[in-house]
């Protein structure tokens, strides 16, 4: 069954988002509809949820050996189960009933995001559209908070986050970065589709497209190097851009974590992590590490579904340069990936 914010609006402790968190929840979620007699709790989730009666009577045995019959839109049954009172440990659907399930992590952290992006408008009432950021799910998804590097912000940094972002309007067919230039921002997607190309034998090649809560330029500020690839506009929209002192402080240094030779060698050599080399190929048939994938940092972005988000990477390159930025774009995207501190190091020649 789909979900109306009305219904969601009405539960605890979900009614305290925003009518625009609660609308893009709802969508997220379904409501499991069960029958007479079924016992719908002996369906065990790997991850934690919270669990709503919705409609119908649902009887509960609780640890004790005693029992409760909840009935759906009563005030107990606005909670989750188990929240106002103990989790029971078996139920028993009287009639007809639908629950409704939803990731407690998932829950939290647009909850956490919603609440302090709140706090962030009201300091900072008068200063124009740059302030509304609880209005900017295209930016602050559900996927993006849970998924991109934003999920692993330890929360302290939000409120900050938000002050130093600046707001840009942008047009169909700007370019926001050239291929070549020294990196300067990294760009956040509010609204609006991009376009990435690459220059190749004298003609732009497109290499990928962007859209809203994807974002870009973070390789040339971990990597301290200049932009390997063009960002162009294919629609109106908007960008996010955080400063690269800022983005190196509030994003780089929670997320990326280098590593000393030795403790990947042990860590490897455990079983515990892979090595995972992101130089190109003739580099990696020299002297690639023993066991270790190649993958280019030039093609990660596009490989990401081939990669084991159960793993911990360790990420090599020569200097530690590309590695870092193959680290970051990995712990962004959910993977466990620290980087080789100064790499393998120039080669010696004999």
């Amino acid at each position: 069954m789909a979900l109306t914010v009305e219904t969601l609006a009405r539960l605890e402790p979900i009614r305290g988002l925003s009518r625009l968190r609660l609308e893009e929840l709802a969508g997220l979620c379904l409501a499991d509809s069960w029958p007479i007699g079924i016992d719908p709790l002996s369906e065990r989730c790997s991850v934690a949820q919270f669990i709503y009666l919705l409609s119908g009577e649902l009887k509960i045995v609780l640890p004790d050996g005693s029992m409760r019959v909840l009935v759906g839109g009563c005030d107990i049954a606005n909670w989750p189960l188990g929240y106002k009172t103990v989790l029971p440990v078996s139920s028993k659907a009287i009639t007809p009933i639908e629950l409704l399930r939803i990731d407690c992590d998932l829950l939290d952290i647009m909850m956490t995001w919603d609440e302090l992006s709140s706090v962030a408008e009201s300091k900072a009432q008068g200063k124009a559209e740059t302030a509304k950021w609880s209005t900017m799910t295209g930016a602050f998804s559900a996927q993006a908070l849970t998924s991109s590097a934003l999920a692993q912000l330890p929360p302290a940094h939000i409120p900050e986050l938000l002050r130093r972002f600046e707001r840009i309007r942008v047009k169909r067919g700007q370019t926001v970065i050239h291929e070549g230039e020294v990196g300067d921002y990294f760009y956040l997607i509010e609204a609006g589709r991009c376009e990435v190309s690459k220059r190749v034998g004298g003609a732009d090649l497109s290499v990928a497209e962007l859209k809203s809560g994807d974002a870009f330029g973070e390789e040339a500020l971990v990597s301290d190097s200049r932009r390997n690839a063009s960002v162009s506009m294919k629609t109106d929209g908007a960008l996010l851009r955080l400063a690269k002192p800022d983005f190196v402080e509030l994003l780089q240094a929670p997320l990326l974590h280098a590593i000393e030779r030795a403790a990947a060698d042990h860590k490897v050599e455990s079983g515990k992590a892979c090595w995972l080399d992101v130089r190109y190929p003739a580099e990696f048939t020299e002297d690639g590490l023993s066991g270790a994938l190649n993958l280019p940092l030039n093609e990660i972005r596009s490989a990401f579904g081939l990669l084991d988000k159960q793993r911990e990477y360790i990420v090599y390159c020569q200097s530690g340069r590309r590695s870092s930025a193959a680290a970051f774009l990995l712990a962004q995207h959910g993977f466990k990936a620290g980087w080789l501190r100064g790499g393998l190091g120039i080669p010696e020649k004999t």
